[in-house]
């Protein structure tokens, strides 16, 4: 005879009511003892996946009833926690065809069962365990049963995912793991791990929506990937629903994020330490995971992915270190000789050079082209100067004879930055220009008029040659032009009809050393960028920052 539900409902809340009464009778309780009491469980959805929040120390109980009339009756149970290890129990409450008869016809109250204690029963624990693994529960019942799962955390709050179904015929809601669920690696370098495991079936069986995700990290694997949104959000970086938006169904390329300290949602380009990366790359089942940190241990898990339910499962995590970055190769220095070097700011590598002295004194000399460049000389193994450069740099140090220099430059700068470098032992013949204790121009507003404008720039104590170059731009490229000038860059490079004029000037009084020079001949309402080049005595040229004016509209 099959059971309704209402039968259910009124068996199972005189049971509460018995089980309450045991409680009460007992004077000292366990743990274990509490867990048989039903009276604060929950019913657990059958076909779908439960989130449950766990107090600490606090156990919290559900519950779900299989019926006699579909007996035998297969049951599977999924356990998924998402942060600390817990512990979880299935208990089984058996009662007799008798009460359960007598029950449903009303012949009893709850008081007069709970006294005369005649309800033939049995209750026992089927299955518990404690960890922070993914477990699964598969169970048979012959009989009318009440099941009881109870779930504790004992270090602190958390949550996990329950699964629970009685219908193991309309297919998995969590995909499948192939028989060996482990992740090789197939290849290591210094920036770069290449990974490959074996294609999980429910990929072979339902390509359209399932894909693989990848997790990098310098901490530890994640057993889940619930864990891993865990640690995210802790962490304090946003977290977009199911991980990130690469777990859509609509994307079919491979994406590549990364969830930013500043809680932005960007791609990446190099993994950082306390971040977790994320690469979705669809049905491919080998990947080469770019842009890491040489020397570096990195944690690597694949989960595939249900991208209809965002079920997953876990492959079996590993991990490895990519190699050592290689010995920067060594440019040789020669004495009076000027070489410019081009630095990498995306890959943020060192450049090096040397230099073995042929003098006690020795002058290094260092002039900014572009962008940001840190400088960092050592001597004989120990630091002599370290310092992040701008416009035209000395360093005059002391040593012996066959002392060796070594010198490290790097762009501090996402952009490539430039630098030219020269170190010589004869100080009484520079190759560079005496500089004034300013590069900046300045314009005088007040004296700009429709056709023309009044600049000004410092000049030095030595006689030098300046010339000054003019030119038309556009407002929105102002902002470029600033950026992507490069000082190191002579007059040569410049249009001839760009040329305004050159003069000669200098004062023995560096307080006197400035000049004005009137540009006239300009259009209205015409904005212009503005350079001054400063020559000296070898030819090699020094540019002024860059000046922007704007001639007046109404004069």
């Amino acid at each position: 005879l099959k059971m309704s539900w209402a039968w259910f409902y009124l068996t199972f809340r005189l049971l509460m009511a018995v089980c309450l009464c045991h409680a009460i009778r007992a004077p000292t309780r366990t743990f274990k003892s509490d867990l048989f009491n039903f009276y604060h469980s929950l019913i657990l959805a059958d076909g779908k996946e439960t989130t449950i929040h766990l107090l600490k120390d606090i156990p919290k109980r559900y519950y779900f009833v299989l019926e006699e009339g579909r007996a035998p009756a297969p049951f599977t149970i999924t356990v998924t926690p998402c942060d600390v290890p817990i512990e979880w129990s299935i208990l089984r409450h058996k009662a007799s065809a008798t009460f359960l008869g007598k029950a449903a016809h009303g012949d009893h109250d709850t008081q007069e069962i709970s006294k005369s204690q005649k309800m033939p029963s049995t209750l026992s624990t089927i299955f518990n365990y404690k960890g922070n693994s993914v477990e699964t529960y598969v169970g048979m019942s012959y009989y009318s049963a009440l099941y009881m799962l109870v779930f504790l955390s004992t270090e602190r709050d958390t949550h996990i995912t329950v699964y629970l179904t009685t219908d193991t015929t309309s297919g998995h809601l969590y995909p499948e793991l192939p028989l060996d669920p482990r992740i090789d690696i197939i290849g290591i370098g210094h920036t770069t791990v290449t990974l490959a495991w074996k294609h999980s079936p429910s990929v072979l069986q339902h390509r359209e929506n399932i894909q693989y995700c990848l997790l990098a990290n310098e901490k530890h694997n994640y057993k889940s990937l619930c864990a891993a949104e865990t640690a995210i959000r802790s962490s304090g970086m946003k977290m977009p629903p199911v991980l990130a938006l690469s777990l859509s169904p609509y994307l079919r390329e491979p994406q590549q994020v990364m969830i930013l300290s500043n809680s932005e949602l960007s791609i990446i380009n190099r993994a950082s330490g306390g971040e977790v990366r994320q690469i979705c790359v669809g049905t491919k089942n080998t990947y080469t995971v770019p842009d890491l940190s040489a020397s570096t241990q990195y944690y690597f898990d694949v989960f595939v992915v249900n991208l209809l339910t965002n079920a997953s499962a876990a492959y079996t995590g590993t991990f490895a270190r990519t190699l050592e970055e290689p010995e920067p190769k060594m440019t040789e220095l020669k004495d009076g000789k000027v070489i410019q070097v081009v630095l990498d700011g995306k890959k943020q590598k060192l450049y090096s050079l040397q230099y073995q002295a042929r003098h006690k004194r020795i002058q290094f000399t260092f002039q900014l082209c572009r962008g940001q460049v840190q400088v960092h000389i050592t001597k004989n193994g120990k630091t002599v100067a370290s310092e992040n450069v701008s416009g035209l740099r000395y360093f005059s140090l002391k040593g012996n004879v066959l002392d060796t220099y070594l010198v490290q430059l790097r762009s501090t700068e996402q952009s490539n930055s430039s630098v030219k470098v020269q170190v010589s032992s004869h100080f009484h013949k520079p190759l560079f220009p005496l500089l004034p204790d300013s590069l900046k121009i300045k314009s005088f507003s007040k004296l700009r008029t429709c056709n023309s404008v009044t600049i000004a720039w410092l000049g030095t104590q030595e006689e030098s040659k300046y010339c000054v170059y003019k030119r038309r731009i556009e407002e929105d490229q102002v902002w470029m032009e600033l950026q992507s000038a490069d000082r190191c860059a002579g007059p040569i490079s410049r249009h001839r009809s760009e040329k305004v004029l050159c003069k000669y000037f200098y004062d023995i009084n560096p307080q006197r050393a400035v000049t004005t020079e009137t540009i006239k001949g300009l259009d209205v309402g015409t904005l212009y960028l503005f350079d001054v080049y400063l020559m000296g005595p070898s030819g090699i040229p020094v540019r002024y920052y860059s000046k922007v004016v704007k001639t007046r509209k109404k004069c």
